[in-house]
Formats: structure tokens, sequence, C-alpha cells
């Protein structure tokens, strides 16, 4: 058994207990073999089989790779995704760089909640087993992240980082906005490719199978792709008599990522409950008094725990030693964060920056001032093992 093939063992979707049982009858096989060689290969194979978490790899890991994304070792990537790491290696570069960018964001957008976008460190499947339960959290993860690989994939086009694409070359001409007329010049971003080759990637893995939660991430994944082209801003530069601003040249460009965080965020907060449809081909609302459109809303299939208390089969960490508000009445507050369990207080010294003065030319010289705050940390569970079995 190669390497590749010990690592499609560890990742298969179910992982099966036929193939358990054909991965430890090799491994047995092995285990007889009267070379000591063997006898470390066997216990290499055990080591993995033990300590690999059962759940889907995912392209996410790209971003743990960094500059040594190699196709062939990526693990969690679809054929079809394989094929398009081999024909556009510069591509997985952007998104592993993107990658980074948007598990950032998750985290700043839930720094203050009980499930505060964790990740796994040499974890394949990034977040763990929580991600496996079709809650709101994952809607939010996969929209995040569908989003981010078209923000990098547009800006690596506009920076000229890749060969297969640059600049919109549709923007040209003249056109007018609320000020009057203008003319296409600059670079704008090509953001339509950056959606057709996201879709392309992340969709891959989705399309394979025709399930509920399939069905789930398609759609917040789309919704995610248009997050970013509704940030889309016009740039302009003046021209004319002392910048008089007759003339002007615009472009296109994608706003902050910061924006298209906040308003999935905003998303995640009114994510509309879905069951799949009777014929498997699309899903609908579980409440049956709605009555909008859920064509640019998060959807989830399953409520979401409570996150409260670490479950390592589940992949909670729980909000045990989490930093908490005491004068907050919100997610952030020690109320709501601990749980009701209460929290700790600790008095520690902060060093800040004090009586900045700018001093000519060019620096400014600030004082280091020591102040001391009580800093409150939730409480364990009086019994930690209580949901800690694992």
């Amino acid at each position: 058994m190669n390497g590749r093939s010990m690592l499609c063992l560890t990742q298969s979707r179910g992982f099966s207990d036929s193939s358990r049982a054909m991965g430890m009858r090799n491994g047995a096989k092995s285990h007889h073999h009267s070379k000591p060689v063997s006898k470390l290969y066997f216990s290499f194979i055990l080591l993995l089989l033990i300590f690999t978490p059962r759940v889907d790899s995912s392209w996410w890991y790209i971003g743990a790779l960094g500059a040594r994304v190699i196709c062939d070792n990526i693990p969690g990537l679809v054929n079809k995704q394989r094929q398009l790491c081999q024909q556009h290696p510069d591509l997985m570069q952007s998104i592993s760089e993107g990658a980074k960018e948007w598990i950032r964001e998750c985290q700043h957008q839930f720094r203050h909640h009980r499930w505060n976008c964790s990740t796994l460190d040499r974890d394949h499947t990034v977040f763990g087993r929580v991600m496996l339960r079709s809650s709101r959290e994952a809607a939010f993860v996969y929209a995040i992240s569908s989003a981010g690989v078209v923000y990098a994939i547009t800006r690596a086009c506009s920076q000229g980082e890749l060969k297969i694409c640059n600049c919109d070359g549709n923007k040209r001409g003249q056109a007018s906005d609320d000020k009057g007329n203008f003319d296409w010049g600059g670079c704008s971003d090509n953001i339509n490719y950056g959606i057709k080759f996201a879709k392309a990637f992340v969709d891959a893995r989705e399309k394979m199978v025709k399930d509920a939660r399939a069905l789930m991430n398609l759609h917040n994944n789309r919704c995610g792709r248009m997050a970013v082209k509704r940030f889309m801003k016009l740039e302009c530069k003046c021209h004319g008599v002392s910048g008089s601003c007759s003339l002007r040249t615009c472009w296109l460009a994608m706003s902050d990522f910061r924006r298209t965080g906040d308003y999935l965020r905003k998303k995640y907060n009114t994510a509309i409950e879905v069951t799949m449809n009777q014929d498997g081909t699309g899903f609908m609302v579980a409440d049956k008094d709605f009555k909008g459109s859920t064509k640019n809303e998060l959807v989830y299939v399953e409520n979401s725990p409570d996150y409260c208390l670490m479950d390592r089969a589940a992949g909670y960490l729980g909000t045990a030693g989490r930093v908490c508000n005491k004068s907050s009445r919100g997610t952030d507050g020690c109320e709501v964060m601990c749980c009701g369990r209460g929290y700790d207080t600790m008095r520690v010294k902060r060093v800040t920056k004090c009586e900045c003065k700018f001093k000519w030319c060019c620096a400014v010289e600030c004082k280091d001032c020591e102040d001391v705050v009580d800093v409150h940390t939730c409480k364990p569970h009086k019994r930690p093992d209580w949901q800690d079995i694992t």
C-alpha cells in the first residue's frame, strides 16, 4: 500500500467498516513479514488509522500548505479539483493565500461567539468534525470560503500574477453615473473570471453527490460568490485644469473583504432552515409561513448545538477559559459566553502606548504606560469529563 493509498483510506466519506477491515488485513499481512522494515511500515499505517480524523478532508487545507502546494499531495481534492490544480498551479497559490484571508475573516466575525471559527493544527479538515453538522456555522463557512476564492483569484488577475487572466477587458468606452459621464480606463477587477473559476473549483465536490447537504453547500457557495460582486465599487481619477474633474477615468474595484465578511455575518443571523423536497432536486423552507425568497439567503438543515462544553467526538472545543465581557449583555458577555457556569477574574498588567507626540521629521514618539485591568474567563464545567468522553 503506497502513501497515496493510505491517504485515500483515511479520507473516504463515512470511512466504511469494509475499508477499515481491508486496511487491517493489508497491515496484518505486513506484520507477519520477517523484515523489521515491514513492522515499522505496519506501525506507521496503524498510527495513521488511529490518529487521522475520520471526516472528509477539504480543499480548505490549501491555506496551510502555502508555497508548498503540489496538486497530487493536497488532501481532500476530488478529481475535478485536482485537474484544475494541475492545469493552473499559479491559481492554487492564490487560493492558498485567499484561504488564510477568509479563515482570518471568519475568526474576526465570530470572535465574540461560543463557536469562534477555531481551526485544528495539522488537520486536513481544518475545522474538524464540527463541519459535519449542516448548521448555520457550516453555512457561513462554505459561503465565506467560496467568497475568499473569488476575492483571491480576482485580485491576482488584476495584479498580473496569473497567465490566464488580467484586467476586465469589457470595460471600454464611455459610461455614466450620478456624477456625469466618464471614460472606462485603468484596470477594472475581473470579478466575472473570479466567480467562474471559483464556481468550477469549489462546487466540484458537491456536484458529485445529490443529497440535502450537497444542495445546501452549493446554495451557500453561490451566496458567497455573489456577496463579493455585490460590493464592487467605482473608483475614478479626475483630469482637467487644477483638478476640476471635467474629465474622469474610472474602473471597477472590489471593496475590502471585510465588507463581504460583515454582509455574510448578517446573513448568518437571518439564515433560513430548509428541508430537501420529495424528488431530491431542491429544498423547501421548513417554516411553512415563510413568504420571501431564499435566493440571497444562507440556508441550513440542522439546528446548531450550544457549543458550551467540549465534545471531542463532535468537534466542539467548549468555552472554558474563553475571555468574556462582564458588562456586556451580548454574545461576548460572561453570562452568555460561559453558559451560566460563572467566570474567574484575574488582574493583569497591560502596557500600552500613550502620550504620543509627533517629532519633526518624521516620527511619532510614545511612552509606555502601564495599567492594571481585570480579565474575566469562563469557568470549566464542574465535571469536565462529562462531555469529553473520547
